[in-house]
């Protein structure tokens, strides 16, 4: 089934179900899209949390639920810090949540009290405190997110939009999930270029990184920042760029103060942007180095709920979560690595490139030489000479998401449009599996704006 344009430029170039969609559209209203976070412990952020006593104060930290919409997380937590009047490095959270969505996390604060935080007044921003604790919130302490999910639109009758469905749900079921491709938002669907960014990064080619950060428009945002973009592209006066630029550009604008007074310093330019954010270039390009290899191995036939010789392997913890512990599949282990796979005790996994990590063996490791040749990219580029601090050795990934908990409800008439229908999906994915990748495979999108990817 064919793969729209936009998903291909990230890498992701297959569908798990060969079955048709059923069309529609996610993120209509924010509310759409709701996101509430679990951790390892099973303690779930909600929507709306039930009102907690006054924590008494034992721990350095104080944990709260962050309750946001319509927020880019680290702006969201930048917001906060700037009203508590502490570092944003004071704030920790386990993992960047969907921005148009309706998102419930864990957050640690440091230096603030829960008269203080409840104080905060932040247009669709909640801050709920729960408790004190000794260690901060942290991404391993992350079990995973709940999703629920309203598809509008659908164009189909019921029963013919449920028989898709089920034909769907049936198909990812027996492959025992979807293809853990990194989803639309790590590269940014309306401008898809974080990856682009990671890829001149690993090339030290600081000065292309950041015009293509700044001053590569796309035809989905906004015009005012569309047109903005390519006046700095066709003059690169970023004196001039920085008048232009709109204020809700912030970490544009930050960029291009730093260049209107040293206007070659390009690395110094995005050092003014956050660590994580500078960090999620380089990893936005791993990501879609991943994506290309996963897709190539489905393409070549090659299974991914069975393991080859030169497969890595994960095993799983007593949540179904990779841990750190690897091997790499030999003739000799084949065999106890299927009994593994079969036990649901590991998964079979791909390299994210980097600095340390070495590619697979066999069959998959034809593919990823293929692709690092024609990226013409090496593990060395991993390791940034200019900016140490988002240089990033590699690790492994499962190339497989199970679902946990789906339930597609029945499809019901659409509240903003009653000639069309609507549908709720709900699922639960580990850390690190991205809503979107299995929402694709019930949708079959052909246009990922439209469709609100």
């Amino acid at each position: 089934m064919s793969v729209p344009s936009l998903e291909k430029q990230l890498g992701i170039e297959v569908y798990a179900s060969p079955s048709p969609g059923v069309g529609g559209k996610i993120r209509q209203f924010p509310e759409d899209f709701v996101v509430e976070e679990i951790l390892v412990d099973g303690s779930q952020a909600r929507i709306s949390p039930v009102e907690a006593k006054q924590p008494e104060r034992k721990g350095r930290y104080l944990i709260c639920v962050l309750v946001k919409r319509d927020w880019d997380t680290l702006l969201a937590v930048k917001k906060v810090a700037e009203r508590l009047r502490v570092r944003p490095k004071h704030i920790q959270i386990a993992g960047i949540k969907d921005a148009h969505a309706l998102t419930a996390q864990h957050i640690s604060i440091r230096h603030a009290g829960p008269d203080q935080v409840s104080r905060i007044k932040i247009k669709d921003i909640t801050l709920h405190p729960l408790r004190f604790s000794q260690e901060m919130v942290f991404s391993h302490l992350l079990f995973g997110n709940r999703f629920r999910v309203l598809i509008r639109s659908i164009s189909h009758a019921p029963s013919f939009t449920e028989q898709r469905v089920e034909k769907v749900r049936s198909e990812v079921s027996r492959l025992g999930g979807v293809p853990n491709f990194f989803g639309h938002q790590r590269f940014g669907t309306v401008r898809p270029i974080t990856h682009l960014v990671g890829r001149f990064i690993t090339q030290s080619n600081w000065k292309e990184a950041a015009l293509t950060f700044l001053a590569q428009p796309s035809l989905y945002e906004h015009p005012e920042s569309r047109e903005a973009r390519q006046q700095l592209r066709n003059t690169r006066n970023f004196r001039e760029g920085l008048r232009l630029f709109p204020r809700y550009l912030r970490y544009e604008r930050l960029m291009l103060t730093h260049l209107t007074k040293r206007s070659k310093d390009f690395v110094g330019a995005f050092r003014k942007l956050p660590l994580k954010l500078r960090r999620i270039f380089i990893q936005a390009y791993q990501s879609f180095l991943f994506n290309r290899s996963l897709s190539e191995r489905v393409k070549r036939g090659i299974s991914i709920d069975e393991v080859q010789v030169g497969d890595y392997v994960v095993s799983l913890d007593d949540h179904g979560i990779p841990k750190d512990e690897s091997a790499l599949v030999t003739s000799q282990s084949l065999s106890r690595m299927k009994k593994g796979l079969k036990g649901g005790l590991m998964r079979v996994a791909i390299p994210l490139l980097g600095f340390k990590q070495k590619p697979s063996g066999g069959k998959q490791g034809e593919i990823e030489h293929d692709i690092i040749e024609t990226e013409n990219v090496a593990q060395r580029n991993f390791h940034v000479n200019s900016m140490p601090e988002i240089s990033t050795p590699g690790r492994l990934r499962a190339i497989l998401a199970p679902p946990i908990d789906l339930f597609v409800e029945h499809p019901t008439k659409d509240t903003t449009d009653s000639c069309k229908l609507e549908m709720q999906v709900n699922f639960t994915f580990h850390r690190g599996s991205y809503a979107t990748v299995l929402l694709r495979e019930f949708m079959k999108p052909r246009d990922l704006i439209e469709a609100g990817f």
